[in-house]
């Protein structure tokens, strides 16, 4: 009977726990999340979800996005990068379907990296570049870095329907070409 009881508690107790993280707004992070979603030309949809981390004063390539460091491209989970057609970025293919998006920034140019990793072994989203693995690159594409139009406190991905995709955050403004493969 006490085996019972306490297989009882431990399943309430379990489920309470499942319950309050599914019910986590999210929206209250200090990077809150984001979702931005277009159909290009050629009729792909691209969908981009990620945080987005604030500047706060800090600055890109030293205390935040470390230059010639993978970096999670975003806050939190990492972000995710989905394509309902197989596509070329910068020419190059990437299949159909979802890929943890990283990205290695410099000065100059920045290298923005599909990963097939997308989840931990408990079944879990992977969480920022802490489990970064490289063997999980599907593609990798180098693209220039340029000055923004406008500073931008939140990192922010904008779609095209032409299908440039561009990261603003700060200062910086990083745009890389999808198209209908």
């Amino acid at each position: 009977m006490k085996k019972l009881l306490l297989f009882a508690l431990a399943g309430a107790f379990v489920a309470q726990s499942v319950s309050a993280q599914e019910a986590e707004d999210k929206s209250k992070r200090p990077s809150p999340p984001a979702t931005v979603k277009e159909t290009i030309r050629g009729g792909v949809s691209v969908a981009i979800d990620y945080s987005q981390p604030a500047v706060k004063g800090r600055t890109i390539g030293k205390e935040i996005a470390p230059y010639g460091q993978v970096w999670r491209t975003g806050a939190n989970e990492a972000t995710t990068f989905t394509v309902s057609a197989p596509v070329t970025i910068e020419g190059k293919t990437l299949p159909a379907g979802t890929y943890d998006l990283f990205t290695i920034p410099t000065d100059g140019d920045w290298t923005v990296i599909f990963n097939s990793e997308l989840t931990l072994p408990n079944g879990k989203p992977t969480w920022g570049a802490y489990t970064y693995h490289q063997d999980k690159d599907v593609l990798r594409v180098t693209v220039p870095s340029g000055k923004s139009e406008s500073f931008m406190e939140r990192m922010t991905f904008l779609i095209g329907k032409d299908g440039v995709v561009s990261l603003v955050w700060g200062d910086k403004k990083v745009n890389f070409h999808v198209a209908k493969g």
